[in-house]
């Protein structure tokens, strides 16, 4: 049972952005701040915006993988240069799973 009562002073500018980081991880702003004070990673949720975002990045990928295959036999240096575009979006994928 949660019954102990803590007070902290800080900014009308720090207690918006305390709020709003509260709210992206899903959880109230107590549960937040007991959790930045024990030092738990918190982990923010994704927009349904971002995962669009995300989901296309995906297809861009797997299209530009599949135009680099078409053009390995015609023109291998087009398809070396859709490959490497292929290969940075796939960084940004993994960047964005972290």
């Amino acid at each position: 049972m949660k019954r102990e009562y803590i007070q902290i002073r800080c900014s009308i500018y720090e207690k918006k952005l305390l709020k709003k980081r509260a709210a992206r991880a899903g959880i109230s702003l107590s549960e937040y701040l007991r959790a930045t004070a024990f030092k738990i990673n918190m982990v923010e949720r994704i927009t349904q915006e971002q995962l669009e975002a995300y989901q296309l990045l995906i297809q861009y990928k797997n299209n530009f993988s599949r135009i680099s295959n078409m053009f390995k036999k015609g023109n291998p240096k087009l398809a070396k240069e859709v490959q490497e575009l292929a290969e940075e979006i796939r960084s940004h994928l993994k960047n964005f799973k972290k």
